[in-house]
């Protein structure tokens, strides 16, 4: 069982010296809206919802809460096949010296591109949902996938994205160990491609390229806030490495260059690797090492992506470390909505930020965030369920049965 201090919300406001911020000129409106019209030309693609929760909002004293959720994309149940696909595209459009505008689905699935372009394989390291959208899109376009998963994956994840025909393991060793297998194994195989959403120096143009792929549901959760006449105040966001926050804090600092929202990146106490780098506050990353336990799958990453970084040192507001009650209590919030709130299936990684706000507006002790961060019956809220229940039994463990309980009552904790 935790101990009390392991089951405090940790927080820091963004001290950190700006740079010459170079990298958020890639989460631009223009570069968003060209992944965002690559999308619309698969046949399974639907704009997911922007849920409002008007019951819960007035309950917890916000003057609105939105929801983006991203359990019906392209029926894999999480966002991150955005980025995987995207950057597929890319590698084919720039091998064959062409536009990815010039590549849409009919395109990439054609004989005539299969014969001019031939066959890649396509590597990557995953807890999840990235390493399921990176081979749904390989094997919708004809291509070989290998994946690789941390120690601590579950038999679930693994069978969804063998479905795809990928070849998948997992290694006894965390996510970070896994990318650098899967980067090795991409190197020293021919035509051998890493898609990875984490960047390190030399290894920055395919991330780049998956964070575009992630403003599509930036660029949708603008469209649809303000189809309903919101302009949002504040945006909480989740991070494993934080490509997800670099594009979604990216688009939305282009998007509001002079009134940007309060932003705040949200991770999981075992693996906040963006907070203890803003606790540094020089600028550089602070790594998390070891096998980083939680039960959000998706956020254990222990080293942060390098262009995501330099966007969310110089435009998030502040970072938040969550332990598992956090996230569990979101996903139990999210299944019991109040009044004619609709109910939204979060999984683990996906309901942190919901179960943080409940946190913050709820509980006394976290009155100085609360005051840091301006969030009161004015503020309007925007947060992303970045995945549903991907693993069907830890959400059942979770909803049914308690786990890791609630900051009152450590119901069960997550074992080793």
């Amino acid at each position: 069982m935790s101990n009390s201090s392991e089951r405090q919300i940790k927080w820091t406001l963004n001290k950190i010296p700006a740079t010459d911020d170079k990298q958020v000129q890639n989460m631009s409106l223009e570069e968003m809206k060209k992944a965002s019209d690559f999308h619309k030309s698969f046949p399974q693609y639907a704009i997911t919802p922007l849920t409002r929760l008007s019951g819960l909002a007035e309950h917890l004293g916000l003057k609105r809460l939105y929801v983006k959720d991203e359990s019906y994309r392209f029926g894999l149940n999480a966002f991150k096949v955005l980025g995987g696909s995207y950057a597929i595209a890319r590698h084919i459009a720039k091998e064959l010296g062409r536009d990815v505008s010039e590549m849409p689905y009919s395109v990439l699935t054609s004989k005539e591109l299969r014969d001019e372009f031939g066959q890649a394989t396509f590597f990557t390291a995953t807890d999840g949902n990235h390493g399921r959208g990176v081979a749904w899109a390989a094997n919708k376009l004809g291509q070989k996938c290998v994946v690789h998963m941390p120690k601590g994956s579950t038999q679930t994840r693994l069978e969804n994205i063998a479905k795809e025909n990928a070849t998948v393991t997992i290694e006894e060793c965390n996510y970070d160990d896994c990318v650098r297998i899967a980067a090795k194994e991409a190197a020293e195989t021919q035509r051998g491609i890493m898609v990875q959403d984490t960047a390190w120096e030399g290894y920055e143009e395919i991330p780049t390229w998956i964070m575009q792929g992630y403003g599509t549901l930036a660029l949708e959760a603008d469209q649809q806030l303000e189809a309903d006449g919101c302009c949002p105040t504040h945006i909480f966001i989740q991070a494993g490495v934080g490509s997800l926050a670099g594009a979604v804090i990216g688009y939305f600092s282009n998007r509001f260059k002079e009134n940007p929202p309060i932003m705040t990146v949200v991770e999981a106490g075992a693996a906040d690797c963006l907070y203890r780098s803003a606790v540094q506050a020089d600028g550089e990353r602070a790594n998390v090492t070891g096998d980083m336990l939680t039960i959000m799958a998706g956020l254990a990453c222990g080293e942060a992506n390098t262009v995501s970084w330099d966007i969310l040192k110089n435009h998030a507001d502040a970072f938040v470390s969550c332990p598992d009650w956090v996230s569990a209590n979101g996903t139990r919030i999210y299944g019991a909505p109040i009044g004619d709130d609709k109910r939204v299936v979060s999984g683990e990684s996906g309901s942190v930020t919901l179960g943080l706000v409940h946190a913050i507006m709820t509980n006394p002790e976290y009155k100085d965030l609360k005051e840091a961060l301006n969030l009161n019956e004015n503020s309007e809220v925007l947060l992303v369920s970045s995945e549903g229940n991907t693993d069907p039994d830890r959400y059942r463990e979770i909803v049914w049965e308690g786990l890791c309980g609630t900051d009152k009552e450590p119901f069960a904790d997550l074992e080793g």
